[in-house]
């Protein structure tokens, strides 16, 4: 069950050792402090413990090297409730990319017993909803929560190249793109439809993945990953659970948003809601000899001794190159500055 939240009155708390700079938070001075932090010297770490709460979105976080720490899991939540299917009055939907409540363009960013949120309801009336735009290297999240729909988690950096005019519309529309790293330990992500995606190599241990019942009997889908041809990792799931209350048999561990989609899923519980094919192509064919969908050791009614031609099982030694340290400490290829291929 989800805490009851609660916001108290404006107090800022400042202690300073170490190096690191320490703020004691609530749900109204938040806000003050992400306006206020000029004073903090460039470079110093910076752990805001934010008080149980509800702290209402979009908030924006470009500033390296900060840590939200919340008290105990769930009693800090971050919430919004942006949808991609809104009519903006330029007469343009906002889309994916405008739609977030939390969005980190920083580097060194942790979150540790954070909620993030995103209220909108099911993809079939919201479109796309995010709870948190991450775009940043060497990120970390700990016993975090991430709620939603239709694309819960955006791991960026974006793809080069647009599929659909305006797709991209947002705030790195036309920013190189910059691979990063982030990981995932003890959290708990939900959703329907794409509700983890993008490009980042990203490394998920003991987390839940929670897929929602969707209506009408429709399919799930978990990742939509968009790796870059040249990196190395995609996405990595190390002793997870994946769950739910989606119709059982209704779910696909994941499909490809770009051809290069790098997925693998290991020493996992996959649960009944799994799809018996596991993997889905995105009724894209060219795709097949181009993504790498992996799996290795998976128990569970939901687990798999067959897999489509375009995915296969790891062996022992190749399921040893998945392991943590080395997937989060591999080299990333260098930044994308060409301009994106807008339509």
């Amino acid at each position: 069950m989800r805490a009851s939240l609660t916001t108290t009155q404006l107090n800022i708390s400042v202690l300073t050792f170490n190096n690191m700079t320490n703020l004691y938070a609530n749900a109204f001075s938040f806000q003050v402090i992400l306006a206020n932090a000029g004073w903090i010297p460039d470079g110093e770490a910076v752990t805001i413990h934010l008080e149980p709460g509800i702290y209402r979105g979009p908030v924006t976080i470009k500033r390296n090297n900060v840590t939200l720490m919340g008290p105990t899991e769930g009693t800090a939540m971050f919430t919004g409730d942006l949808a991609g299917s809104e009519i903006l009055p330029d007469g343009q939907k906002r889309g994916s990319f405008r739609t977030q409540t939390v969005f980190v363009d920083a580097d060194h960013f942790k979150a540790i017993n954070i909620t993030f949120e995103n209220s909108a309801g099911p993809g079939e009336t919201a479109s796309q909803a995010l709870a948190i735009y991450s775009d940043g290297d060497d990120m970390y999240f700990e016993n975090c929560r991430f709620l939603g729909f239709q694309d819960t988690v955006f791991t960026a950096p974006l793809p080069p190249e647009e599929l659909v005019s305006g797709g991209f519309r947002g705030p790195k529309e036309m920013a190189p793109r910059r691979p990063g790293r982030q990981c995932f330990i003890d959290c708990y992500i939900e959703g329907t439809v794409d509700f983890i995606f993008g490009g980042a190599v990203s490394y998920f241990k003991n987390c839940e993945i929670f897929s929602k019942l969707r209506p009408d009997d429709k399919v799930g889908y978990i990742t939509a990953a968009s790796t870059p041809k040249e990196q190395h990792y995609g996405y990595v799931f190390d002793e997870c659970t994946f769950t739910g209350d989606a119709k059982p048999g209704s779910v696909y561990l994941g499909r490809p948003w770009r051809n290069f989609a790098h997925v693998a899923v290991l020493n996992s519980y996959l649960g009944e809601v799994i799809h018996p094919d596991h993997w889905h192509d995105w009724n894209k064919p060219d795709a097949h000899s181009t993504v790498k969908y992996f799996e290795f050791n998976n128990r569970g009614p939901g687990a798999a001794t067959t897999l489509p031609d375009f995915a296969r099982f790891l062996s022992e030694d190749e399921a040893r190159e998945y392991v943590q340290d080395k997937v989060l400490s591999h080299p990333l290829p260098p930044t994308d500055n060409s301009l994106p291929k807008l339509r």
